[in-house]
């Protein structure tokens, strides 16, 4: 496995763990597993064990330094031996077909014993002699009477379906979770573990018993779960320490013949965890623990974490699986309600901007009082406070600094030359401007014109946050004393401090409605008549999206060139992410010049945006555009191109009403041209557009533009396709400036927009 530079490098097998160092643990390649039951690692090929867990004398009779080179029957006898061996060459995903159930002659000083043996391929090296197929074969003691049949499991697991699909909150999701879990697995304790964006942690649901004092609320440092831990959550989703007690057993020998190296347990279910970890459980009381992983789009989202206190605790195989399932299933329905919650906030917060444009407008009154006198303004991206620097004046409102405090922080704003300027941490990126504003923790602002300002600001989050009422829980502190070093108790602490100074982060969704509230103040600016000429350019940028996507695979490129006539125009483009992971690129042409078809621009922009998003589709979505434009838009005349890239296959279905084709480039030059319009422009006929399909090919990419990038008076229109398609004769590879220089008429009396998606090859 390669290893990054921003990982540490990782311990030498055997060396010791301490506080300090915990970090680079290799908690993978321990060497070493839980008693719980017995590890045999053997050769697929022809069935010879190469490793065996030192306590397999103790289950099966023989010792492991004598296992190594024999046959597996030798371990498991005969029957057993050729059962585990045909599963495991029938089977390509073993995970999905755990456990094998055997019938042993000796398991642990009894005879004729039930076990379930839970195979599984460890990573190993791609070529070379360590490549070599290697069956890593984990027994353990099978439940008396299988527990999961349809009167105990299986209702317990379809109830949980049915409660979590009807949550109507993610808070109502994380408390169904939690006591479901907990009463299929039994423990004392089952807590929702939720991450933030740095992977601090926060219980923000529990199912516990009567008698045990509540850890909802309670915050734990990134550093609680280092990255290699979080590593493994995302590989092995469920993990489980029958008894925190356990006498760790080696792995013998202690280095995979095959490789050299030591065994790779990331997949392993019996793998001994770091004695930092245990150190901390017992710190807390705890004798047995399991933990199932959160994920949401292949990364770690949270963790179930379930502890028991009444002693050892080790639910079968069966229910851990059934628990896993529901983590999974959680996992889904996380990402469902979180999508469902953040499309109320949208809503919310593109109400409470309609409020503020509507008032932005109103020139009875100095804008800064349009924007402060509502209180709208603090609630759109829900801040503590908000300073507005317009036409000559300063207003702020909430809780805000002095003045002092507030030009200091409009000058930090203005000192970026950028359009939107964010700080979580403002201590950390403006320390001279923190000191001026010992309040403000976090600021986001967005730069006018003429050097007017609007300014949130937020309260350190330490403000907001509480540990059952009580962030020392002096339940624990009392029992613990000063004596432990590691406990919830010590990690609220150190969270404290590491979390000191911050804000709440300002979310993407945030940042995109403050840049829409700039959008709307320019404009509004504009109408106000102050300087003409810039509020103009301004409005344009303000129109088109600041960044476009990063998506992994693909590089977006864009450009714009005006008329040339100080006159706004029509062209506009635009490129997001959608809910279901598609990426929704657009470009448009409103009719005509000037204030009017930017105005036209920017409301087909944003009801666009809106549509794609909450339908997913392009003919829907350009549906309703149409729908809304005939009666908002009366008069008003545009073409419109959209397209929704599947980044994963390339595959882009695509509407045109009115509008040039699109270009597909192949990686050798190849050029391809979508279908003509489906409808005319928007404005003109009231007729549902049809979709097509075409596909970007690894290396190629695919090219949106207005007419006023091909158009040329006096020649056809073909004559400028075939331009334009002819800039591509050596490959996609030609820069944005180049495409736009080639295919353009230097003399043109209309604006061109460009937007080329290019696939990696």
């Amino acid at each position: 496995m390669t290893r990054t530079v921003d990982e540490p490098e990782l311990l030498a097998p055997g060396e010791a763990v301490d506080l300090d160092n915990c970090a680079r643990e290799p908690i993978h390649v321990p060497g070493l597993i839980q008693p719980r039951g017995v590890l045999l690692v053997v050769r697929e090929a022809d069935g010879v064990l190469l490793q065996a867990s030192a306590n397999v004398e103790h289950h099966l009779g023989v010792a492991a330094h004598d296992l190594a080179g024999r046959p597996l029957a030798d371990a498991l006898g005969e029957q057993a031996a050729r059962l585990v061996l045909d599963h495991a060459a029938s089977v390509a995903d073993l995970a999905t077909r755990n456990p094998v159930a055997l019938r042993l002659d000796r398991w642990g000083g009894s005879t004729d014993e039930m076990v379930d043996a839970v195979l599984h391929r460890p990573p190993l090296p791609a070529e070379g002699p360590g490549a070599e197929p290697v069956l890593v074969v984990e027994l353990e003691t099978a439940a008396g009477a299988r527990p999961l049949t349809f009167p105990n499991t299986y209702l317990a697991v379809r109830h949980a379906l049915r409660d979590l699909e009807r949550a109507a909150s993610l808070t109502e999701l994380y408390d169904d979770a939690a006591r479901h879990v907990r009463a299929l697995t039994g423990f004392d304790r089952v807590m929702i573990y939720r991450f933030d964006a740095d992977y601090n942690g926060e219980v923000v649901a529990e199912a516990r018993r009567d008698d045990l004092n509540s850890f909802r609320g309670l915050h734990y440092p990134a550093s609680d779960i280092p990255p290699q831990a979080r590593a493994l959550y995302e590989k092995n989703w469920i993990r489980l320490i029958a008894d925190v007690d356990y006498e760790p057993q080696p792995v013998v020998p202690t280095l995979l013949p095959t490789t050299g190296a030591p065994l790779d347990l990331t997949y392993s279910t019996l793998r001994s965890v770091s004695p930092i970890h245990l150190e901390y459980l017992r710190n807390m009381g705890v004798r047995a623990s399991m933990s199932i992983s959160l994920l949401r789009e292949g990364k770690l989202w949270g963790l179930i974490a379930c502890h028991h206190y009444a002693g050892p605790h080790e639910p079968p195989y069966e229910v851990r699986t059934a628990a896993e399932f529901l983590g999974s299933t959680l996992s889904v329905r996380l990402v469902a309600q979180a999508e469902d919650e953040r499309g109320v906030e949208v809503r919310r917060a593109e109400g409470v901007l309609a409020h503020l444009a509507a008032d932005s407008r109103d020139e009875s009154v100095p804008i800064g009082t349009a924007l402060t006198r509502s209180g709208w303004l603090r609630r759109l991206v829900r801040a503590d406070g908000a300073v507005v620097v317009a036409e000559g004046g300063i207003i702020a409102v909430g809780n805000a600094p002095d003045e002092d405090g507030c030009r200091a922080l409009v000058a930090w704003v203005l000192g970026h030359d950028e359009d939107l300027v964010v700080t979580e941490a403002l201590g950390r990126d403006a320390p001279d401007v923190a000191a001026l504003a010992p309040d403000v923790a976090g600021a986001m602002g967005i730069v006018l014109p003429d050097g007017q300002v609007v300014v949130w600001v937020r309260d350190e989050v330490l403000r907001h946050v509480d540990w059952g009422g009580d962030p020392h829980n002096k339940a624990i502190a009392k029992r613990e004393g000063d004596t432990v070093r590691l406990s919830p108790r010590k990690s609220f602490e150190r969270w404290r401090e590491v979390v000191r100074g911050h804000s709440a982060p300002w979310t993407a969704d945030q940042r995109d409605v403050a840049t829409s509230l700039r959008g709307h103040l320019v404009e509004a600016l504009y109408l106000r008549g102050r300087k003409a000429v810039r509020a103009t350019e301004e409005l344009q940028r303000s129109l088109l999206p600041a960044l476009l996507p990063d998506v992994p695979g693909w590089t977006l490129q864009s450009r714009y060139e005006s008329a040339g006539t100080g006159l706004v125009g029509g062209d506009w483009y635009d490129a997001l992410v959608l809910p279901s992971g598609r990426i929704a690129l657009v470009v448009g042409d409103v009719t005509g010049h000037g204030l009017q078809a930017a105005a036209t621009m920017g409301q087909l922009g944003t009801t666009l945006r809106a549509a794609l998003v909450s339908t997913g589709s392009a003919v829907e979505a350009v549906a309703r555009l149409a729908h809304v434009a005939r009666w908002t838009l009366p008069g008003e005349v545009a073409t419109l191109a959209v397209a929704l890239l599947d980044p994963q296959t390339g595959v882009v279905e695509h509407v045109s009403v009115g509008h040039p084709p699109l270009l597909v480039v192949g990686p050798d030059g190849t050029t391809r041209w979508a279908g003509r319009a489906s409808v005319p422009p928007l404005g003109l006929v009231d007729r549902a557009p049809t979709a097509e399909e075409v596909q970007v090919p690894p290396g190629g990419a695919l090219v949106l533009y207005s007419d006023g990038l091909v158009e040329r008076r006096g020649e056809s229109i073909r004559d400028g396709l075939d331009r334009l398609a002819a800039v591509f004769a050596d490959g996609p590879g030609v820069a944005v400036d180049g495409i736009v220089a080639a295919a353009r008429d230097p003399r043109s009396a209309d604006d061109a927009t460009l937007l080329v998606v290019r696939r990696d090859a």
